[in-house]
């Protein structure tokens, strides 16, 4: 049933990865996740379960799978209740420790379970040895050796009824996004392919080879795999982004992190591109790159990311001079260079970080007839990502 568990997080279509699914086992092993199903369901969830989109499907395949394992909440309450307050216990005689032990597990949880039910108040001795008082072997602490440990994770809720509540189902679409969601969504847009010279030793094979060769040893090398994405990612900054700010920096952040792509690039935009973007937020000239460079510097690796909320007025993209920047007197209209960007770069998102109910005005229009736009969510990320994947490179 342990096992299962990675089985039906895949078949549910829950990212869980080999790797990820090993650090679980070591964590068990190593004690860090306590030997109970609450914690056990709190452990897993965190380690296992890299996006809140995927917690209620999470929590479907644990109910599915342990339910009915723990004691319930009712009966649990009740038996620490009793303990609170324990009386004295008697002594079992030799002849009911002989029949006591002559018991097995589940015969001893069978009767438990039948005192339980037949029992209408406190029972705290008798003849009923096998009760759920002073002579029980059932206790909080384990009375006796052969006893059933009942509860022992304090007062809270089960792990199953935790699971049942599937507190996260209403998250799947517009989460809030975190830079390490961001990082997990980004990562699929890697292409490894192998590259270079044939430096890296192939275990599998040079074991392959060495076996057929009758245990002489012969070594194989390969090429390393490398990631050819050259990203270059153009975002908006100031006026009607400022109150995106905090969110698009953390794509910044997710996408920028060395090691991910061949090359990252990025670059701002007031609005709409021009002649130049810039290298720097603040827009200093001495910060500004030529459009048509970076246009000229595009390769078939290339992936272009726009990021804006694509919010102005018409004129800033249809009309000659019709840049926000009183003093900037843009010969060529910002649709055209936008056109230019696109052709340059035929694999290309535009991600919006506005709510997609107020993608209403006029420029937007414009905009998505020239790129397919995501909204800055989780699903819309991973929308966008999957978009970008299909194109040819």
């Amino acid at each position: 049933m342990f096992t299962e568990l990675f089985v039906r997080l895949r078949a549910h279509q829950v990212g869980v990865t080999l790797h990820e699914w090993l650090t679980l086992i070591e964590a068990l092993e190593r004690g860090l996740i306590a030997p109970n199903l609450t914690s056990f369901y709190y452990g897993a969830r965190a380690i296992l379960v890299k996006r809140e989109a995927d917690f209620d499907r999470f929590d479907e395949v644990f109910l599915e799978l342990y339910r009915g394992i723990e004691t319930g909440e009712e009966v649990l309450e009740g038996v620490l209740d009793w303990l609170d307050d324990p009386k004295r216990l008697r002594y079992l005689s030799e002849e009911e420790m002989a029949a006591l032990e002559g018991l097995d597990l589940d015969r001893l949880r069978e009767l438990f379970e039948q005192r339980l039910k037949e029992q209408t108040d406190r029972h705290d001795g008798g003849n009923r040895w096998i009760g759920t008082g002073g002579t029980s072997p059932f206790g909080h602490g384990g009375f006796h050796p052969t006893g059933v440990r009942v509860g022992g994770m304090g007062r809270g809720r089960q792990a199953v009824q935790i699971a049942s509540k599937r507190q996260f189902q209403g998250y799947r679409n517009d989460i809030v996004l975190d830079t390490r969601q961001i990082q997990v969504a980004l990562r699929r847009l890697r292409r490894l392919v192998r590259q270079g010279r044939q430096d890296e030793l192939d275990v599998d094979e040079s074991i392959d080879r060495t076996c057929r060769n009758a245990g002489d040893l012969e070594l194989v090398f390969r090429a390393p795999r490398r990631n050819p994405i050259r990203m270059v990612l153009l975002m908006d900054a100031g006026g009607s982004m400022t109150p995106h700010a905090r969110l698009v920096s953390r794509l910044f952040s997710a996408a920028s992190k060395g090691g991910q792509w061949k090359s990252f690039q990025s670059y701002y935009f007031h609005n709409c591109v021009y002649e130049n973007v810039w290298s720097d937020i603040s827009m200093q000239e001495s910060t500004a790159f030529s459009t048509t460079q970076l246009i000229s510097e595009a390769t078939p690796q290339s992936v272009l990311v726009m990021v804006g909320d694509a919010a102005m007025h018409p004129g800033e993209l249809t009309e000659r001079f019709g840049s926000i920047d009183y003093w900037h007197r843009n010969e060529t209209p910002g649709v055209e260079w936008l056109q230019r960007l696109r052709k340059a770069y035929p694999v290309n998102a535009w991600v919006n970080p506005m709510p997609e109910r107020w993608w209403n005005a006029s420029s937007l229009y414009l905009i998505r007839r020239l790129f397919l736009m995501f909204p800055l969510t989780l699903l819309g990320l991973d929308d966008a990502v999957t978009h970008l994947r299909s194109q040819p490179s």
